[in-house]
């Protein structure tokens, strides 16, 4: 590590961005205004901060493995932002027709239009994506040793607990009003986030991350046979280690997540980590016996023994109980993907499909959407089918260093985490396909501080120092 990076100043950017990273979920999931704005400030300051405690030769140095994952997102960004410029109607009408004729039966002909039907949505839309994008690359120039690593990947487990401890507490203690901020309480988990499926897929994450953490832990398979002796002092150590703390933290998560009665968020989380755990039993054989004693006590322990006892019949029964024809939000769907055929070259602009939906919407749906349910679906009509295919193969891609980094890495902690960034992107591929877990400021930021740790598990820490027997 250079001189810079330990710096009072670098250390104290660091610890600040973990701040943040913790606070994120705390204020309704930074899903207001005057919460996200917060999360805006903080994450631009905290760049700077390090643009002038770093020279370009170090930023450029440790950004260089990561550079089709910070290309992918920027030009995103960038193409939101270039939704906002204006330009000639005829150039507007070229690139979408659509567009155009909107403009032009609202506005003056002669006038230049952006691409946006709402610039004022597509501003706040651009802002938020900037300070995600900008807290990704945080993460890859900062996290830049194992401490820093674990530090990070702590947070986000604490994060995780804290919101599961708050929301089981608030939701069994039969309050009409929840601790924080007042709103109305229900008996389905929420923690301090307004949408009870945002809770249950912010959950989903830090399971992922505290999961991964956990199978960092796991001791290879051994060839010879332990004596009843040398388990017990495993057993021992394990409790003083923080593994025990660990493996609470996540029941207290699995608990929260049962709880909040989300049926595709509990459905997401149990699959994406049998998905990965199979992917995990061909990849990492070294580990097999281990790994099949931890997920087992998962399902068996958590799902079935905490979930019988905390209502995961109760999920059950809402999954049972759903039908296409009962699901108002199907039509909605349909309805929406109206929007794409209108729109597929370049969307309506970010931000825009509450304001935009009335213009598909039919007599039988009588309830106010300000987003679909369906983030595909939601991409795809805010930026058209091009970036919204372009955005899904960087995920893609980051889904693949994640496997890969199951299979190539020697670090125990870089295979964890190549571990739970599979189990992470799997579980939110999943739950956006029914809801709008994307929209959410918190769950957003998560995510891509998850596709940068699954380019990180995969390059980042390999240096000879870095990869000693500390790593683990």
């Amino acid at each position: 590590m250079n001189k810079t990076d330990n710096s009072t100043t670098t250390n104290a950017i660091f610890y600040l961005f973990l701040a943040l990273l913790f606070w994120l979920p705390i204020p309704l999931g930074s899903n207001r205004p005057w919460a996200w704005s917060i999360m805006e400030v903080m994450s631009y300051a905290l760049f700077i901060g390090i643009i002038y405690t770093h020279s370009g030769n170090q930023i450029k140095a440790q950004l260089k493995p990561y550079w089709p994952l910070i290309a992918g997102l920027g030009i995103f960004v960038i193409y939101q932002a270039l939704q906002l410029v204006p330009i000639p109607p005829t150039l507007l009408k070229a690139v979408s027709v659509n567009t155009y004729l909107i403009k032009q039966s609202i506005l003056a002909s002669d006038s230049w239009w952006p691409i946006a039907l709402d610039p004022t949505q597509a501003s706040i839309a651009t802002l938020k994506a900037l300070s995600y994008f900008l807290m990704m690359l945080t993460t890859l120039i900062l996290v830049n040793n194992f401490k820093r690593l674990k530090l990070l990947l702590i947070t986000l487990i604490v994060a995780g607990t804290w919101q599961a401890f708050y929301g089981s507490l608030q939701a069994l203690s039969g309050n009409e009003h929840s601790f924080f901020m007042q709103l109305a309480n229900s008996t389905a988990a929420n923690g301090s986030f307004v949408y009870k499926n945002h809770f249950a897929n912010f959950l989903m994450l830090t399971l992922a991350i505290g999961t991964g953490y956990l199978v960092s832990t796991l001791d290879s398979n051994r060839a010879s046979k332990t004596s009843n002796k040398d388990n017990l002092i495993k057993l021992l150590t394990s409790l003083v280690s923080g593994k025990a703390a660990l493996r609470i933290a996540l029941a207290i998560m699995v608990i929260a997540i049962v709880l909040s009665r989300s049926r595709m968020g509990n459905t997401a989380f149990f699959v994406a980590l049998t998905l990965t755990g199979l992917v995990a039993f061909g990849l990492m054989k070294q580990k097999n016996k281990s790994l099949s004693i931890l997920l087992i006590s998962i399902f068996i322990i958590d799902a079935f023994i905490l979930g019988a006892y905390f209502g995961i019949d109760k999920v059950k029964q809402r999954i049972a109980q759903t039908s296409m024809q009962t699901e108002q939000r199907d039509e909605v769907n349909e309805y929406s993907f109206e929007l794409v055929k209108l729109f597929p070259e370049t969307g309506t602009g970010g931000g825009s499909y509450y304001s935009t939906f009335p213009l598909v919407q039919g007599s039988d749906v009588t309830a106010y959407f300000d987003h679909a349910h369906n983030d595909y679906l939601q991409f795809a009509i805010e930026y058209g089918l091009p970036a919204t295919i372009w955005l899904a193969m960087v995920v893609l891609i980051s889904l693949s260093h994640a496997i890969m980094a199951m299979k190539e890495r020697r670090s125990r902690l870089l295979q964890g985490l190549g571990f739970a960034c599979c189990m992470a992107i799997t579980g939110m591929l999943i739950h956006i396909s029914v809801d709008f877990q994307l929209q959410a400021p918190a769950n957003a930021a998560y995510f891509h501080l998850i596709l940068a740790l699954a380019w990180l598990s995969r390059y980042g820490l390999r240096s000879s120092r870095l990869q000693n027997g500390s790593v683990n």
